[in-house]
């Protein structure tokens, strides 16, 4: 009966539009209180505990970087750099988005860096050239998501915590999904752009390319120094993040000279703002988790993957599907918090790298 009730409070906060953070610990809260063995104390100590991570420092500091980029006017860079790559192609703009996302996805590893950065210029682009509302907005939040694949990856950094997994090896381990996950859209933009006949830009000339490109050479060895940091072990991925943090400010205020320290206030307040969203959701999935657990909702879940799927590959399918479905109603730090737990013991049964499986997620 306790378990309906709270399926049923967590739909109804859905349906009220609460946000998922606070709806994940209105949910810990009313059931850890409906249970006489367990005091309120647990839900404040599940959520502080599960931020004590050093590793997890690494989420602002990668969100800074962003926004430092975003205000330093360097995502425009990158974005004339896409236009002038891909630009002929039939839908150009939508092709360049994804293009963009690529880049973008390199340096700020958060999916809402990326939309805030590339979706402002954009989209409002996108629909003067005629392209539908509808089209300009899913493909920036689409193609955003990459941030989540390509390294520095706030969620890979999450997974890590979780898991234990070394966070360096998720990084490398998700450059080749990414970079499959954009040409894969590209297609499928490229399909629909010749069905609606959106609008190709003049081809740029190779030498216009290359002045764009050393334009952008800088950002664009962000991912190259963070990642080469982390594999070679010269630093962690919180002093990696430092690092990249370090860079973006030298980068927009000495070399592209395009914030002061005027700027750094509002930048910070922004960066505060989406790190606790992000932060105050992991705490909540947490409190939430430990609730689950007093339920033995994880082993009911392992035990019925352990049970029917023998196969690895039938397997992930279900656990992919698992995820999808989840994610129509949680956003992907708080799903891994709840959820990677209780299947990763499973794929370790059948023998399934702890990266790939990080990855295939």
């Amino acid at each position: 009966m306790t378990g309906i009730i709270l399926v049923a409070l967590f739909i109804l906060l859905l349906f009220l539009g609460v946000p998922i953070a606070f709806t994940l610990g209105i949910v810990a809260f009313v059931g850890i209180w409906m249970l006489d063995s367990l005091p309120l104390q647990v839900v404040m100590q599940s959520m502080f505990s599960g931020l004590e991570s050093f590793i997890l420092l690494a989420i602002p500091l990668f969100i800074l970087a962003a926004n430092i980029m975003n205000q330093g006017k360097i995502s425009e860079k990158l974005i004339n750099l896409a236009v002038s790559m891909v630009g002929h192609i039939r839908g150009g703009l939508a092709q360049a988005n994804i293009v963009v996302s690529m880049f973008f996805g390199g340096i700020s590893g958060s999916a809402q860096a990326d939309t805030a950065g590339v979706g402002k210029i954009l989209i409002p682009s996108m629909i003067k050239e005629g392209y539908s509302k509808s089209t300009a907005v899913g493909t920036t939040a689409a193609s955003s998501t990459m941030g989540m694949l390509i390294p520095p990856s706030i969620p890979m950094v999450v997974y890590g915590s979780v898991t234990s997994v070394s966070v360096g090896q998720m990084f490398l381990g998700g450059v080749i999904p990414g970079l499959l996950m954009g040409v894969a859209m590209m297609a499928l933009v490229g399909f629909i752009s010749k069905q609606q006949n959106y609008p190709r830009h003049e081809r740029v000339s190779m030498k216009d390319i290359g002045k764009n490109f050393l334009t952008c050479i800088p950002p664009l060895l962000t991912p190259v120094i963070i990642l080469g940091g982390i594999i070679g072990g010269f630093v962690t991925p919180t002093e990696a993040a430092i690092i990249a943090c370090g860079y973006a400010l030298i980068l927009a205020m000495f070399v592209y000279r395009t914030i002061t320290l005027k700027d750094m206030p509002a930048i910070v307040y922004d960066t505060i703002r989406l790190s606790s969203l992000t932060l105050f959701a992991l705490a909540t999935a947490t409190a939430l988790g430990h609730l689950f657990s007093y339920y033995r909702v994880p082993d009911l879940i392992a035990g019925f993957f352990e049970d029917n799927f023998s196969s690895v590959g039938f397997f992930l399918i279900a656990v992919i599907l698992l995820f999808l479905f989840v994610g129509m109603f949680l956003d992907a730090i708080p799903a891994m918090i709840l959820f990677v737990p209780i299947v990763l013991p499973a794929s370790e049964a059948l023998g399934v790298d702890p990266v790939h499986f990080g990855s295939s997620l």
